[in-house]
C-alpha cells in the first residue's frame, strides 16, 4: 500500500467498515444473486482486505520512524536526587 493509502486507513474504523462492506457483498452474491464470477471477485477483494488491513498493516506511523523519546528532567536537575 502506498504511504497516503496507509494514513487514509489508519483509524481501525475505516478498515473494519470496508472489510464488513466486502463481507456483507459476498453474502449477497453468494446467497441471493448466486453470481460465481461476482462472488469470486468480491472474495478475493476480501482476502486482499483482510490480509492488508489485519495482518500486514504497519504498526507505526510510516512518516514518523523514529521511536519518541522519553522526556528529559527539568533544567538543573539530573534525576540523581542529589
Amino acid at each position: 500500500m502506498k504511504a497516503n493509502e496507509v494514513s487514509w486507513f489508519r483509524p481501525l474504523w475505516r478498515r473494519l467498515a470496508v472489510a464488513v462492506f466486502l463481507t456483507i457483498w459476498l453474502a449477497w452474491e453468494l446467497l441471493w444473486t448466486k453470481d460465481q464470477f461476482w462472488a469470486f471477485l468480491v472474495g478475493a477483494a476480501l482476502l486482499y482486505a483482510l490480509y492488508n488491513f489485519f495482518y500486514a498493516f504497519p504498526k507505526e506511523d510510516p512518516t514518523n520512524g523514529e521511536q519518541p523519546q522519553p522526556p528529559r528532567p527539568p533544567e538543573g536537575n539530573d534525576g540523581t536526587g542529589a
